[in-house]
């Protein structure tokens, strides 16, 4: 009975396997899933779920854009004081500026640009990858275009324009080498981001404190400051989805406040300043002094620090949740909230250097300065978990030293959490804070931040526009004509403080981006170095089903970053051991540019060699936010993966089933005997050839990084009890 079960079972899945033919079942992932609540690509939301991450993303998206109205308006006119027609332009400045950027163009235009869910600058960069070959390792396989997480646009009169623009990025070395580097920029200014966004939220509210103390120095601020932040730091451990649900109430009724104080003020002191909703008022602000206009932009675009938290964050959430809060939520606050600036500033000009506070009637000053400090604590929680996001999909596609993620959610995919990275956040933060003590050129910084990264997004979503969605060339040109050039006005206006710590992102930036091309230019090199000295198929033969040396039982799993062919690592394990194990896989951990892969796509299993060498390739594809368990998992669902693979293949050969049933008979007593993890321990350096600079860079900057990174062993969850690594030297 439990033989004709098991035929039946075969059959099946030969059923299966007829129908589509690179789709085998993975019960690594089934497993998986058990364990970390993954879920497939083509997910769908039920109403209560989209609400709750809805609630959720209030806490951890938007509390950067909502505490924005602590200094939005001391930024814009920090330099003079402004009259009753100045403000009023300043307003109709900010209500569109926050209806064209958030609302319009992210909302509803950039967050559908998501790779199957995921947002941020490396997702749009492997969407890019994906329908053309411009990754810089270029290893892709027919089978991967089949996967359904690839969903490739389907083509439309404007696929000749597509396919022209694709062929010109995959023929020239200089665009990819472009849209590489305009990739790593936008996410050092995302990090960016994340470090300035704590520093200036925190400082600001603990500021109003001041109102009622004058005595207390800026000093004292700062320490303050810094002690909230080395605590909001330190519960970033407990990940996304607690943090998420226990600072949203707190920034709803922070929304809510400023919504209703936003009314009365209008109703209080001035409701003419309602007018601002009128463009108009943009063209006579400029009309009356165009460069102090000009200047005041680089405060008037504080107004918009966190949009691109929306985008970063969506991993983390879904379209719908973020569209709903913002929405529903967010942006009708926000408007109330600086309208009833203006109409208290209209009355008071003079307090411009501290509207916020100023504006709060004095009956519930006390309670909005309490709500003020935890939602500025809560508002650098929307960068922190965009940081880690984006870390975690530069690290896997090879842009980044290893680091070790932690997914902090059972529930909902990309949750994740970086300690390393974490504490060199702190530690940045801590030092910006106090170094600076006060939020006038931290707002210089943030602008430059803020606006280099909307740049870069635009960027890429007009390459998307013209060959992924293939819009019409008019949506395009209007699109560029209205959000383009104004984000180059905004730009060029914070660049007019660069000296006023605008210097500071870039500086940031300009060192991540250093660390991200060398780690990435490297490991680039390595790939060729290895496709290169891969071993023929006839040095295979030639040693015969013995390898030319004993083999003794056991499954030996021997990891390779090639995909095609035998790696040179192989023959050196050959040099160097007087024996290897009887049954040989060669295991290849892949990262495509998608952010997940199917649990019935994951693996890719073929032979290497003639049946009686007992060898064989296993590719395990994942997306750049999945995530691998552990070993002794691997191992048991791998070799039951191997069993199905090879009575798929004895049934295509129309074989009897006696010869297969014996394979795998000894591929079992095998895995009983043991196995054992096969690593080539890599020593990078550059050939006597290369030039002095490229010397140094890979001898000395790549070696520490290496160095002080997580080693590959840890990175795949490999015991050091099953582990055997020889060294092997690159020279490239």
């Amino acid at each position: 009975m439990e033989k004709t079960g098991e035929a039946s079972g075969v059959e099946q899945e030969n059923e299966k396997l007829k129908k589509k033919r690179f789709h085998r079942l993975d019960s690594l992932d089934l497993e998986a899933r058990k364990i970390s609540g993954l879920s497939s690509v083509s997910k769908v939301l039920s109403i209560t779920t989209v609400l709750q991450l809805a609630f959720q993303s209030i806490g951890v998206v938007y509390g950067d854009i909502g505490t924005s109205p602590l200094y939005v308006f001391s930024s814009t006119f920090s330099d003079r004081a402004p009259t009753k027609n100045d403000i009023v332009g300043a307003l109709s400045l900010i209500i569109y500026t926050l209806t064209l950027f958030p609302l319009i163009k992210y909302v509803f235009i950039v967050l559908w640009a998501n790779d199957n869910g995921d947002g941020g600058t490396f997702a749009l960069y492997s969407l890019i990858c994906r329908h053309s070959k411009v990754s810089a390792i270029p290893n892709e396989r027919a089978e991967e275009t089949e996967l359904s997480a690839y969903k490739l646009q389907v083509p439309n009169k404007n696929l000749k324009r597509a396919q022209k623009i694709k062929e010109a990025l995959e023929r020239s070395s200089w665009a990819k080498s472009a849209l590489l580097s305009i990739t790593l920029l936008g996410t050092c200014m995302v990090i960016g981001d994340g470090i300035l966004t704590p520093c200036i939220s925190v400082l600001s509210a603990v500021d109003g404190i001041r109102k009622f103390d004058a005595g207390i120095s800026k000093d004292v601020v700062a320490v303050i400051s810094v002690v909230i932040l080395i605590v909001l730091f330190s519960i970033q451990r407990f990940g996304t989805d607690k943090v998420g649900y226990t600072f949203a109430p707190v920034i709803l009724v922070w929304f809510l406040l400023i919504g209703t104080i936003g009314v009365f003020n209008i109703f209080r002191h001035d409701g003419s300043v309602v007018k601002a909703f009128n463009p108009i008022y943009i063209v006579s602000y400029f009309k009356r002094d165009p460069k102090a206009a000009w200047i005041s932009l680089g405060g008037v675009v504080l107004c918009m620090t966190g949009t691109e938290a929306m985008f970063a964050d969506l991993g983390h959430f879904s379209v719908r949740s973020i569209q709903i809060a913002f929405s529903g939520v967010v942006y009708p606050c926000l408007i109330c909230a600086y309208v009833g600036q203006a109409a208290y500033l209209s009355a008071f000009p003079s307090d411009i250097s501290d509207a916020f506070y100023n504006s709060i009637p004095e009956s519930v000053y006390w309670p909005m300065f309490v709500i003020a400090v935890m939602a500025s604590i809560i508002a650098s929680q929307a960068m922190i978990s965009a940081t880690f996001a984006i870390i975690k999909q530069s690290t896997v596609l090879g842009c980044f030293p290893r680091v070790r993620v932690i997914h902090t959610s059972h529930k909902h995919e990309g949750q994740v959490y970086i300690p390393e990275i974490n504490a060199l956040l702190m530690l940045a933060c801590v030092l910006v804070t106090a170094s600076f003590k006060e939020t006038t050129n931290i707002g210089n910084a943030y602008g430059i931040a803020v606006v280099a990264v909307m740049l870069v997004t635009s960027s890429m979503l007009v390459l998307i526009m013209l060959m992924i969605w293939q819009t019409n060339l008019p949506f395009i040109a209007l699109f560029v004509l209205i959000f383009g050039s104004f984000e180059l006005v905004y730009f060029s206006s914070v660049l007019y403080k660069f000296t006023s710590g605008g210097y500071l992102p870039l500086t940031f930036a300009l060192v991540l981006y250093f660390v991200m091309y060398v780690w990435h230019y490297v490991q680039t090199k390595r790939h060729t170095f290895e496709v290169e000295q891969k071993v023929s198929t006839e040095y295979l033969n030639k040693l015969g089903s013995s390898l030319g040396i004993s083999r003794v039982p056991g499954v030996g799993l021997l990891y390779t970053e090639l995909t095609h062919g035998i790696p040179a690592i192989f023959p050196h394990f050959l040099t160097n051991l007087p024996a290897i194990h009887s049954v040989l896989v060669f295991v290849s951990v892949k990262y495509l540019p998608v952010n997940t892969v199917p649990a019935e796509e994951r693996f890719l299993l073929r032979r290497v060699g003639p049946k009686e060498y007992k060898m064989y390739r296993c590719i395990a594809r994942y997306g750049y936010r999945d995530r691998r368990i552990g070993s002794l998992e691997f191992e048991t669902l791998l070799m039951e993966q191997l069993k199905i693979f090879l009575r798929n293949e004895s049934w295509e050969a129309g074989d009897d089933g006696g010869e297969v049933e014996e394979e795998i008979k000894f591929l079992e007593s095998s895995r009983e005997a043991g196995v054992v993890y096969l690593l080539g321990h890599s020593e990078v350096k550059a050939s006597e050839t290369s030039s002095l600079l490229k010397r140094v860079i890979i001898n000395y900057v790549y070696d520490f990084l290496r160095r002080n990174c997580r080693q590959g062993f840890v990175d795949l969850q490999i015991p050091n009890k099953n582990l055997l690594q020889v060294g092997m030297n690159y020279s490239i």
